[in-house]
């Protein structure tokens, strides 16, 4: 089995209106960049972080990095050209804030297709008001561009009128629907931003536990997040070990006939060889993402 992974354990919000920001960009070590038209950008800066965004996005100077531009909400002045530009940016993706619905989806890939953006520009949805996560799963069917769920998950607490907490059990109902709604439609799926830039160790663990939950990766706010969520979210090294092990012992049982694979005192299944391989596969294009 050939399985094609590409990272995505960090993904950057980097604010539009900000050219030395989006330049910095170019050396952090961040899987994804989002650069960011929306809450990061004054109503007076818009237009000018337009161009900057755009301008960027067509310079190819992030190397292999995935770049998605997310727009303001169509229901705003500057929501339609925002669309309009990026169909055109070379960016990955467009990522499109507060979701609610298929209606919303297809309205942005109209737009898209009328602005003569290419077939590969995916869409990522924000997964971030009430009523969006309660249509999660209708938005995750919706179209074939749709490919990628941003969980938006400060919005959410304020819609909720509910609180940041460490284990963040007043978001859990929200983040499982999603996730369940993401895999049932074969989507990605990005945890949401951490605020507190000064508590490393609480950011830690909600990455650890957005790995548990089954997230691909965070969304982040700050450059000093990407090298610790990088770490988390990779395979470890003994992770690695293992899935070799099953890997091998699984392709010798099959060469010789066997039905039952045991590694380490363990029965192997064929949903343990899937796991095993996309760990393999995420762990090569970590390293060829790192290469560049």
């Amino acid at each position: 089995m050939s399985i094609t992974v590409r990272p995505r354990r960090s993904v950057l919000y980097m604010p539009g209106a900000n050219t030395r920001a989006l330049e910095k960009a170019r050396t952090l070590p961040a899987d994804a960049l989002i650069f960011d038209l929306e809450d990061a950008v004054a109503p007076d800066a818009k237009e000018a972080a337009r161009a900057n965004v755009v301008a960027a996005a067509k310079s190819k100077a992030y190397g292999k990095r995935e770049i998605a531009i997310r727009c303001n909400g169509l229901s705003t002045p500057w929501g339609k050209a925002d669309v309009a530009a990026i169909a055109k940016s070379g960016a990955d993706a467009i990522l499109v804030p507060k979701v609610e619905s298929s209606a919303d989806v297809a309205s942005i890939v109209s737009l898209l297709d009328a602005s003569g953006a290419p077939q590969s520009m995916a869409m990522w949805a924000m997964m971030e008001t009430p009523k969006g996560i309660l249509r999660a799963e209708e938005i995750a069917g919706a179209h074939k561009r749709l490919q990628l769920f941003v969980m938006g998950t400060n919005d959410l607490v304020k819609d909720m009128h509910a609180r940041h907490t460490p284990m963040r059990l007043p978001m859990v109902t929200a983040l499982g629907l999603c996730m369940l709604a993401a895999r049932a439609h074969g989507l990605i799926i990005l945890d949401g931003v951490y605020n507190d830039l000064q508590d490393a160790e609480g950011f830690k663990e909600v990455c650890r536990q957005g790995l548990e939950m089954g997230f691909d990766g965070k969304t982040l706010v700050h450059p000093n997040q990407v090298e610790p969520c990088n770490e988390i979210f990779a395979p470890s090294a003994t992770e690695l070990e293992t899935a070799g092990k099953i890997v091998t012992a699984f392709k010798t049982a099959q060469a010789e006939g066997k039905g039952v694979v045991t590694v380490d005192g363990r029965m192997i299944e064929n949903l343990h060889v899937e796991q095993a391989e996309r760990a393999l596969a995420l762990a090569t294009a970590i390293k060829e993402l790192q290469a560049t």
